[in-house]
């Protein structure tokens, strides 16, 4: 099994000055679903070497046995810092892409014609495609096969409007997931804030908050 992990490359928390990127838990819990399975892993990003981390997701009540996990990983740190830049990455070498989120793939993966084209393929071969809270982000411009939004007709979640309520970020971010998902003819779904709520629908998985992570990895894991 060759799994693609996609991670953002952006820092900037719109123009209040605070840092983001990707949210730590949400790398580190399918990082290791997948590699306890046996999956040979491969971390991209737009820019290529070490992606930002969200300083939030680095905080003290943040952290969990995944992420603990990690930073006790020496080898799983030096796969971090050495992200393959995501324009030399070709979907034929992987069997799925996983993309975890952080609030930075609302402004980068979001819009970037590397990662659409990267989905587009998987979608087109039926592979299976994994996004968990803001990395639903990813699918704002993807199309199926049918010209229409990649989502359009399909179950999927993501971060709610009143988890990035409950965080403050609403005027901050470029977009809420959850009114794109929905604009983009998605079925959305959740369940109760920061509760785990994991939808897939055909190889399509999306979880819904950093809780959802490692559950979303294994119900992509199970379509492989």
């Amino acid at each position: 099994m060759k799994i693609l992990m996609v991670l953002t490359s952006h820092d900037e928390l719109g123009d209040t000055g605070k840092k983001t990127g990707f949210w730590l838990e949400e790398f580190a819990a399918p990082y290791y679903v997948f590699k306890d399975a046996g999956a040979q892993i491969t971390l991209a990003s737009p820019k290529g070497g070490q992606p930002p981390l969200d300083p939030s997701s680095d905080a003290e009540d943040a952290q969990t046995d995944a992420t603990e996990r990690f930073k006790s990983d020496d080898a799983a740190q030096k796969d971090l810092a050495n992200t393959t830049k995501l324009s030399n990455i070709s979907a034929d070498d992987f069997d799925a892409i996983f993309y975890p989120g952080g609030h930075g793939p609302l402004w980068d993966l979001a819009e970037d014609s590397d990662s659409r084209t990267l989905i587009e393929t998987f979608s087109a071969s039926d592979r299976p495609i994994g996004a968990v809270c803001h990395a639903p982000a990813v699918f704002r411009h993807t199309q199926g096969a049918d010209g229409k939004s990649l989502v359009s007709g399909k179950t999927v979640t993501g971060f709610t409007n009143t988890e990035e309520e409950g965080v403050g970020l609403t005027d901050v971010v470029p977009f809420l997931v959850e009114d794109m998902l929905k604009s983009n003819g998605g079925n959305y779904k959740k369940g109760d804030d920061w509760a785990p709520f994991v939808v897939t629908d055909g190889k399509l998985v999306t979880g819904q908050n950093p809780a959802s992570s490692a559950e979303a990895a294994r119900k992509l894991l199970a379509l492989l």
